[in-house]
């Protein structure tokens, strides 16, 4: 059987772009800053910050990379084209509501939006690679999550490192929170863009007009309390899974939003 995706080499495509590498520097720099750090310190707190915020960063990058090379697997070429095979978040359709939208929500409480946005031709595909590209981006947050609650479950400790241990839990965390809100079959969400392959003509055109909003649309439905609840619930549920205690997912929560404590 033939694949659906195009089989040229990828060598010289893919091309991490200095922006993607210095985030990655800058993740590793907050690591080791709350490496040996006191838990409480304030040097513990700067460095969880750095660590999960600029983690999400990456995270983020890979996210929407998983869309856009997926697409270019299929043959969209345009996405190379636009400098989304680079990593670079400075390529996305609007950095600030991609990237710093995002940051400002996770530094303020903790909570992980969708963010990024990449422009990809899914129409030009059929329905079975529409759905792949769409569910690649919370594909890459489902792997990360696993691979960040299984270091944490094996080599974490909250007696040596606690600081690190309890920021690397809580970027873990907003890989859960990212899985799931990018699922939920809201207009401009990935959860939809599964969907959409499978719904009639005329609801695709009646559901067009909310694809600007999906962001709007998803905190409007998360800002209903009993709507949150289940949210979260779900979060934890999946997230206890892993053996990693909530807390300290929690706890790198509080070091992440450093000032609440000044």
């Amino acid at each position: 059987m033939n694949s659906p995706f195009d089989t040229r080499r990828t060598s010289g495509s893919v091309r991490p772009s200095p922006v993607f590498l210095l985030i990655i520097v800058l993740t590793a720099v907050g690591g080791a800053v709350a490496w040996d750090a006191e838990v409480n310190s304030v040097r513990a707190k700067a460095g969880v910050f750095v660590l999960v915020v600029f983690g999400w960063i990456v995270t983020l990058c890979l996210h929407e990379f998983g869309h856009a090379f997926t697409a270019w697997r299929a043959g969209d070429r345009e996405v190379e084209l636009r400098g989304y095979l680079t990593l670079n978040p400075l390529k996305y359709a609007h950095p600030m509501l991609s990237i710093g939208l995002p940051m400002l929500f996770i530094a303020l409480g903790g909570f992980a939006l969708p963010g990024g946005a990449v422009y990809v031709r899914s129409g030009q595909f059929s329905h079975r690679i529409q759905r792949l590209i769409s569910g690649a981006g919370p594909a890459v947050n489902a792997v990360c999550a696993v691979v960040l609650l299984v270091i944490v479950r094996f080599f974490g400790s909250a007696s040596e490192h606690p600081a690190f241990w309890f920021g690397l839990s809580f970027l873990a965390f907003l890989q859960v929170t990212a899985t799931i809100l990018n699922l939920l079959p809201i207009p401009g969400t990935d959860g939809y863009g599964i969907l959409e392959p499978s719904l009639s003509y005329q609801t695709r055109r009646s559901m067009e007009q909310f694809k600007p909003y999906g962001l709007l649309l998803v905190l409007a439905i998360l800002w209903i309390p009993a709507l949150r609840n289940v949210f979260f619930t779900a979060v934890y549920d999946l997230f206890s899974l892993s053996g990693v205690p909530s807390s300290w997912a929690e706890y790198g929560s509080y070091l992440t939003r450093f000032w609440s404590s000044l």
